[in-house]
Order: C-alpha cells, then structure tokens, then sequence
C-alpha cells in the first residue's frame, strides 16, 4: 500500500533506513516537503544493532530520544576486548570521560529501531511511501530531477523533485549508476551471524556491553552482542577466503569451525539455544568518489560503509543525514543546489569517518589497545572519545602520531603492508 504520494515534493529521499530518516525528519522540521520512499511495506531486517553513544544527539535532534529512553532496548555502557588466548581487557566505560547521560547508548534490534525513527519522521511531517522500488534516478545532464518508481501492482511513475537524497544502503543507486564506487583494498573482509536467546550475558552495569573476541592466530573476531528479550547477536569477521572459500563448506559449518577457534564466545553460548537462521555478507568496505553532484547527495552507507568492529556504522548514518541535512537547507535558503553547497559537509565528515578508520586498520594488524595504553597512558581518553563516537574534534588528532607508529611497528613485524589513513 502507498501513502501520501506527492508529484512534486521538495525533496525526495529514497530509502527509510537511519540515514534517510534522519535527513528526512530534519528537512520536514524546517517546512520542506519531503517524500521518503521505502521498498519495505514491514519492519525490514538489518544488521548493525550495536549505538555508538555518540547518536545520542542526533536522536536528540530528531525528537527520538524520549522514545529511544522508554523503549526496551538494552543499555549499553562500554565496549569490551577479549584476545585470542581468552585475556579479557577492562571494559572501556564511555562516561570514564563524559558522565553525562550521553555515555550511555543501546544495542537495538533493527527492525523496531528503523521502524520508530521512519514513525517519527511521519510525526514530524515527512511523507512516507511503503511498497515503492525506486528503478532509477532522473536527470537532466548531470542534474538530477527526480525519481522513477515501480509500485507494488508493477506500475512504474515518475515523481519530480529538487533534491534527491540517496539512502539506499549498500544498494546506492546513484554510486552504482554514476560509476563512483571504490572498494578499500585494506578490508576485503565478510561476516557471518546468528541469534541466541538464553546465552551468557554479564552482570549490572556490563550486561548490554559489546564484547570483541578474537580468534586463534587473530583471523577473525566475533562480536557479541546482547539485545532485549534474552537475545543476542552472534557474529564473525573475516577475510573472504576464511569464510566463503570454495573448500569452506555450509555457513553452519564454517560459524562451528569459527566458534571452535573463539573459546570466549564458545563458552558464552553453551547455555543458550540458536534461533536464527544464518546471514552472511561481504566485501562490505568501500566509498563513494563524491559525496554530491548538482540535485543529488548520497547519504550512510549509500555513500561507504567502513567495518562493523566498532560499531559506526549506524552513528555515521544519522550524522551523515544530519549533515546532508543541513546542507540542503543552506541550498534552499541560497537559492543553489549545486554539488558544492549539497556536499560542503564532505570534507568534515570523512575527517571523521578516516579518524574512525585509522582505529580499523589498528585492529587488523594485530593492534594491541592495553600495550598502546600502557606506553601512552595520556592518550586513553582519546581512544574512548574514539570508542564513543566524538569523530569531529581535532583533539582526538593527537593519538595519531603514536597509534602510527605502533602500527608501522606492527606491518613491518609481520609483513603487512601498512594501510595509510
């Protein structure tokens, strides 16, 4: 069924997700008419379940966070490593350097999370269509007019527009159709994950904790990930060959093989009872060559998607709506929708996004949190303004110097080339 189909809104926004949720919910707050279009007429599944606390001002923004504060997702307070050998690090608390109630964040289940901030996004005045495939983005020379959309009876329309806002994830239509995608060389990883309820949790205030655990001779390294209603998000990471080769076997038969190597997560799922089926994806890191053209921005993972292992995903989503957000309205009030005004947020933004992706290059070359603390004590407030999602200051710039080093110390101990951020 379709709701609220408007020929000429201001503003088109393809995909419900984070991302175009977010820029839709702000964009309609400022009194511009904003159509987002989802394909999904329910709940739709999704990975990336784990918040960084730093969402919790764009959730702010968006009239989400007393929603998000009555809502029974699990609260989430730290982030904990667990080596290959089974040695579990202190948890990293995020109000060791904040104790506003920011620090604290929530694992959520993506279906209820999507769900509520599209909901919102309605209350805030944004129209919404479900069941509507967007085929194809308009354009006029470079310019991009409008959306052509399949229905779900098969009848395909043309809806025009000002701006087009491409949030459809992975898929990003207009990066696939412009030519614009660029795989990073560095993380040519994959990902297989199930659910279990009734498996080990901890105790008080690390019960939602996200715990880290790497595998023997770190090939890989399953996250853990404790959710509301007994239920937890049980994955791992690796490289493509580990998991998908041709002599691999099932997915059930590598996610056995993977927990025989991770004792840590083995023991903590004994109790419980597999719920799931599996899911798997890969290849997953990789970036647009241009955040915006002239009518067009690409938003979340329609414009790159870094790694799972902490958890940025959906924080870059919501900040990268928020920016494009703003961007837009700056367009509109100037009068000029051009690539410049539609993307001036890009520089700042992969400022952040490449801080973050010093700290996943780190991991991958065997980098060592507590050593890098033990030698650089003044720097772990840096590491857990990291951990927490503070991407947009430059102080956090000063850890990377000595993380450099380590990690050059590390490539060339073990042959890796080093990633340059």
């Amino acid at each position: 069924m379709v709701h609220s189909l408007t020929k000429h809104p201001q503003i088109v926004v393809i995909g419900g997700g984070p991302a175009g949720a977010t820029v839709g919910t702000i964009c309609a707050q400022a009194g511009f008419s904003v159509q987002i279009l989802e394909r999904e007429k329910g709940p739709r599944f999704h990975i990336g379940e784990s918040l960084m606390p730093a969402t919790y001002w764009t959730l702010k923004r968006l009239g989400a966070l007393d929603k998000m504060k009555a809502s029974r997702f699990q609260k989430k307070y730290s982030v904990q490593f667990i080596s290959e050998s089974g040695k579990e690090s202190q948890p990293f608390y995020f109000f060791e350097n904040n104790p506003h109630e920011a620090s604290q964040t929530w694992q959520v289940v993506r279906e209820e999370f999507d769900s509520m901030l599209l909901d919102n996004a309605k209350e805030h005045g944004a129209m919404v269509s479900y069941g509507l495939r967007a085929l194809d983005v308009l354009m006029e020379g470079t310019r991009a007019v409008g959306v052509r959309v399949r229905d779900g009876n098969g009848q395909e329309k043309e809806i025009n527009c000002d701006v087009v806002v491409d949030a459809t994830g992975q898929s990003s239509l207009i990066m696939n159709k412009l030519g614009l995608k660029v795989a990073d060389k560095h993380l040519r990883k994959a990902s297989l994950w199930t659910y279990y309820k009734g498996a080990s949790r901890e105790e008080g205030l690390d019960e939602g904790a996200t715990l880290v655990c790497a595998t023997k001779d770190k090939k890989g390294w399953f996250w853990y990930i404790p959710q509301h209603n007994d239920m937890l998000s049980v994955g791992v990471v690796s490289s493509m060959d580990e998991l998908f080769g041709p002599e691999c076997g099932t997915h059930e038969e590598v996610f056995l093989r993977e927990l025989e190597r991770c004792p840590a997560v083995m023991k903590r799922i004994q109790l419980g009872e597999r719920v799931g089926p599996f899911y798997s994806t890969k290849d997953f890191s990789y970036q647009s060559k241009q955040i915006s053209g002239p009518g067009w921005v690409l938003v979340g993972d329609a414009f790159g998607f870094l790694d799972p292992i902490y958890s940025s995903g959906v924080f870059l989503a919501l900040k990268s709506g928020e920016m494009a957000a703003d961007a837009i309205i700056m367009g509109f009030a100037r009068g000029n929708l051009d690539k410049h005004t539609l993307g001036s947020w890009e520089g700042e933004f992969l400022q952040g996004m490449n801080r973050m992706k010093r700290l996943v290059y780190a991991f991958y070359e065997g980098f060592n949190f507590g050593a890098f603390i033990r030698k650089h004590p003044e720097m772990k407030r840096h590491i857990i303004d990291l951990l927490v999602g503070d991407l947009f200051k430059n102080s956090v710039d000063e850890v990377a110097l000595p993380m450099d080093a380590m990690r050059r110390e590390l490539c060339d101990a073990s042959g890796m080339e080093f990633a340059q951020v």
